[in-house]
């Protein structure tokens, strides 16, 4: 699509781009006005630049256009000479407006001395101070944040415990991280009468969107924390099952109020995978719904929860307010578990149970080489850490509306619920499948400002074509996550709002946060991340386990600091030191199993996985997992092998299976054999999986 410069773009072209012969006119003559004379050519970078600046691109215009002119002004680009080519710049004026940029201003001058000059050119160097004095940063940042300590801690961080790789941070403070959630605040301001949360029900398109405020939403915690009483103990673990609808938050904070503590379990798993979840971590209850609804159908959820598990569960309804199936006798219906508070004098108020920052809140799984998930406890400091990441990367400020589709089941719905109500601002829930046009128009109405992605996602809503006439002129930063970004998807999620910033992450559900992440104080490119996370040491090995100077374009196995705060000290089902630490160089590293490139210009692109886990439409599930399943599907089939793979533009990974069939065999049908893993891989590990390809071999 691209033309060997952007001068070079004629009539013809800009009808091939889907405009029409008035409109080719009007754009070419505005498009040269913008770009300047061919003889007096300006570096790419100040043209495209000055593209975005004049707004010469609209939203509205058809995604080959933008393909055209973003290709054709970087047609020339030598990206291993300068690295990924920049589309968005901060503004000086815009960059001191910002969390991070405030914080710089004030403390810039006292902690870096005469090096400081301003938020965009000292960011690397005030970035470097953070990792190398992390608890300076951490005792100005957490002030930032609607944290409050009913007992305060004795320092930020105690190192005197060798055996703690990741330090012990905030030692002696007590506090309940889902109160902070709830309470109001003076800084950074929030009322009870602030909306906490904006949603809608999948096909109610043209409703408008519901409210719920502050204090409506801490009534509603605290009743649920009352019902809790009546039937778990403290400390017990109760597992969640559901969408990521306003009722799961509700049971997730209410939960983490009455002092238990959450099992997170994704409502698209197999019952096998809610019965392995719910044994490792010894859940005593079950949260779950009746059924899910996407796309205007149904399926069935509480069937496989009661497969998976005997113990209690309370089942929500997807629609209305009854149940839709049978449940068991010691089960209970919503309604009925709500009841329960109907004898209290004020069912609406609740003391929570107040514990030490280091208590453990929530129970989150990830995939493990050998096939087991492994269990990782996550304490309040994690609440602190994501939080904190957001008001610094994502620049999130009170009065913002930030939307972001995901599950509780995974790392990222704790990480978005705690990021949006510590830092005061509104949670925009989609009770539905946000592929199609639906939340799109949820998204424009609930006037969010912040929407988040997963690449699969993003890929979806530009080959639909689903999105096109919506109005997303509010957002103001796009983020992703879940996978590696396609450059062309990024070019299409950006122009939907006139080239706003998508703030790449990249992280782990051990670190509770990511330790690659862009900063809207530096240029972002697509596809690529434009730093490291504050506070996080890094280093990428070569072969030999040497670690590469920090400002050398390589490519490598990452290593961590292993003085990380919020990250777990501790699995569940495994030995923490042996999965993260032990095999590392004796450098002061943490394994994290990715391999990343650094670019010159300093951006970082993620290349795989160190080890056989992959990534698939955002989750991350193990090799192992999947060969179990497949190796079992046919009685031709002797072995498999399952990798992933993508393209060399980047984005999300695709599932390639290769067979060994038995000798004799005489199943060959390639499809057959296909539908076969797809069949087996829904149902015993997750319907979202996809087989891509797959290849047969046979033993003779």
């Amino acid at each position: 699509m691209a033309k060997g410069s952007v001068w070079d773009i004629d009539l013809g072209d800009l009808a091939l781009a889907g405009l029409r012969p008035e409109e080719a006119r009007t754009f070419h003559s505005d498009l040269r006005r913008v770009i300047g004379h061919r003889h007096h050519r300006a570096d790419a970078v100040e043209v495209w630049r000055n593209v975005v600046e004049s707004g010469v691109l609209k939203p509205s215009h058809p995604h080959p256009l933008h393909q055209l002119v973003y290709y054709s002004v970087y047609a020339g680009w030598a990206s291993a000479d300068r690295g990924p080519p920049p589309y968005w710049f901060p503004d000086l004026v815009d960059a001191k407006r910002t969390n991070l940029g405030k914080l710089m201003e004030t403390y810039g001058p006292s902690l870096l001395g005469s090096s400081y000059c301003d938020p965009i050119t000292s960011f690397e160097l005030f970035r470097q101070f953070t990792v190398q004095h992390p608890e300076i940063y951490w005792s100005i940042v957490v002030k930032e944040l609607s944290v409050l300590f009913r007992e305060g801690p004795k320092c930020v961080l105690d190192t005197a415990d060798k055996s703690r790789e990741c330090g012990t941070w905030f030692p002696g403070s007590v506090l309940n991280i889902a109160e902070c959630c709830l309470l109001p605040m003076y800084f950074p301001k929030k009322s009870d009468e602030n909306i906490a949360i904006v949603w809608r029900d999948e096909g109610a398109d043209h409703s408008p969107v519901n409210v719920l405020s502050v204090r409506e939403l801490r009534d509603q915690v605290m009743m649920v924390a009352n019902a809790i009483d009546k039937f778990f103990s403290k400390g017990d673990p109760i597992a969640i099952d559901m969408p990521m609808t306003t009722t799961a938050v509700i049971i997730y904070l209410g939960i983490i109020i009455a002092g238990c503590i959450v099992v997170s379990i994704a409502d698209s798993f197999a019952a096998q995978e809610i019965a392995v979840r719910m044994s490792i971590s010894k859940a005593k209850g079950i949260f779950t719904q009746d059924f899910t609804i996407r796309g205007g159908r149904k399926f069935p959820l509480y069937s496989r929860v009661i497969k998976g598990s005997k113990c209690k569960a309370i089942v929500v309804p997807a629609l209305g307010n009854e149940i839709g199936v049978q449940l068991r006798n010691h089960d209970l219906s919503w309604k009925d578990f709500l009841s329960c508070t109907a004898s209290l004098p004020r069912p609406s108020s609740y003391v929570p149970v107040y514990q030490s920052a280091e208590n453990v809140i929530n129970i989150l799984f990830s995939s493990g080489t050998t096939g087991d998930p492994k269990a990782i406890p996550c304490t309040q400091l994690s609440a602190i850490r994501c939080a904190a990441d957001a008001w610094a990367h994502a620049d999130i400020q009170s009065g913002d509306t930030c939307c972001w589709p995901t599950n509780l089941g995974w790392v990222m719905g704790p990480v978005l619920l705690f990021s949006w109500f510590l830092n005061c601002v509104t949670l925009a829930l989609y009770h539905g499948s946000p592929l199609g046009r639906g939340f799109g128009k949820f998204v424009q109405d609930a006037g969010v400002t912040l929407l988040g992605t997963i690449p699969t996602l993003v890929k979806t809503w530009k080959s639909s074509k689903c999105m096109e006439g919506l109005e997303w002129g509010k957002i103001m930063t796009f983020a992703s996550t879940g996978g590696a970004s396609d450059v062309d998807d990024d070019l299409w999620l950006s122009s939907r709002a006139s080239y706003m910033p998508i703030i790449e992450c990249c992280g782990g559900t051990e670190l509770a946060s990511s330790y690659l992440q862009g900063s809207l104080l530096q240029p972002q490119a697509f596809g690529a991340f434009s730093g490291t996370s504050m506070s996080t040491g890094l280093v990428i090995f070569d072969d030999q386990g040497i670690p590469y100077p920090d400002d050398q374009p390589c490519v490598g196995e990452v290593g961590l600091y292993p003085l990380y705060m919020g990250a777990s000290n501790r699995l569940l089902n495994a030995d923490h030191k042996k999965v993260y630490f032990d095999g590392m160089p004796t450098y002061r590293g943490m394994e994290h199993g990715v391999i990343i490139q650094r670019t010159v210009a300093g951006y970082y692109i993620v290349q795989g996985r160190a080890d056989d886990t992959m990534n698939l439409g955002g989750i991350k599930t193990s090799a192992v997992e999947i060969e179990r399943v497949c190796n079992r599907a046919d009685g031709d089939v002797l072995e498999t092998a399952a990798i992933s793979t993508r393209k060399g533009t980047g984005g999300p990974e695709q599932l390639v299976v290769i067979v060994v069939l038995k000798d004799g065999s005489s199943n060959g049908n390639p499809d057959q054999l296909r539908a076969k893993f797809q069949r087996a891989i829904q149902k015993n590990l997750n319907p979202l999986f996809k087989v891509s390809f797959h290849m047969n071999y046979r033993i003779d």
